[in-house]
């Protein structure tokens, strides 16, 4: 993971997207992302335009535009709503807002908002925005509304899917920048924050590496704010003896039998990878540990590791 930092009045999409494109083109076709997946501020006209001019699928929120409102009214009182989980449901439709370049396929998303008493309703007074509160009957239904535009053919229900897991990637981001220190920078100085910015990227990528092979044979996520107490809360003794040395910790978590666990399975990892380390070049070794950390989510040998002598494979 690399990180771009912008000055404050530049963190919209269209600044952002320069750093986007460059960075689609610099992947092979065969390693860019299925689709780019973003919020109201991705979901212009331009920015689709872009995108589509190199084939690169996308999946965004708009904005509440008059043309989204009148798609949203359009299907307010119409049934044949495909129901999704959680309460939400979901329809299809062609949008075209103003500036845009053609029709794009459109995803009307709500779910019915809990009973209220007071209700806070938009209108025009004297030509301007106005809100109001009244109090509503006990047995109205209000839902709460959403609309997607996408380039994808999945079916309804995946494309609803697919943006509702942005959520996991967004906590990502929350955790970075409350538990590693990814924010707050007050310099009006861009270098020194893009440097430090950059080095938090770099810990953050080596920790959730270790902590993921560490953890390899665990269903759960470690995020920082639980990981590093329960990694890091110990003391370490280097011993020499003869042309061996023996690194010894321990822990003074209360999950130190855990710990004890974990560790036991990564010193177990590389002692065996030591053993079979001189018939493997410097590329095949890291084949070998990536394979380790990222095993429960691809197949084992999906990366091809070398095949060993009998001796000692």
């Amino acid at each position: 993971m690399d990180v771009e930092v912008q000055p404050g009045n530049q963190s919209n999409s269209k600044h952002s997207l320069p750093g986007l494109l460059g960075l689609l083109d610099r992947l092979p076709k065969s390693c860019r992302p299925k689709f780019v997946r973003g919020d109201c501020d991705w979901g212009s006209g331009p920015i689709m335009d872009e995108l589509d001019e190199i084939d690169q699928a996308f999946l965004f929120k708009v904005k509440r535009s008059p043309k989204v409102k009148e798609l949203i009214y359009k299907h307010h009182c119409l049934g044949k709503w495909t129901r999704f989980k959680d309460g939400w449901e979901a329809k299809e439709d062609e949008l075209q807002c103003q500036g845009w370049s053609q029709p794009r396929r459109a995803i009307v998303v709500r779910r019915q908002i809990q009973k209220t008493n007071t209700l806070l309703v938009e209108h025009k007074r004297s030509g301007q925005q106005a809100l109001a509160l009244v109090d509503g009957p006990e047995d109205i239904k209000l839902d709460e509304y959403s609309v997607l535009i996408t380039s994808l053919e999945n079916d309804l229900i995946s494309i609803v899917q697919h943006y509702r897991d942005r959520a996991d990637c967004e906590n990502v981001f929350d955790e970075i920048k409350n538990q590693w220190g990814w924010g707050g920078y007050t310099t009006r100085d861009l270098k020194p924050c893009r440097f430090m910015a950059r080095i938090i990227a770099l810990v953050y990528n080596w920790w959730n590496l270790f902590v993921r092979m560490s953890n390899s044979e665990d269903d759960g996520y470690l995020e920082a704010i639980t990981s590093k107490p329960l990694l890091l809360t110990g003391v370490g003794r280097l011993t020499s003896s003869g042309r061996q040395k023996t690194m010894t910790i321990t822990s003074h978590h209360g999950r130190n039998e855990e710990v004890k666990g974990l560790f036991q399975k990564l010193s177990q990892f590389f002692s065996d990878l030591k053993v079979i380390a001189p018939q493997l070049s410097s590329q095949e070794c890291w084949c070998r540990i990536i394979n380790k950390i990222i095993e429960k989510m691809i197949p084992i040998g999906a990366l091809g590791p070398p095949k060993l002598s009998p001796l000692t494979g």
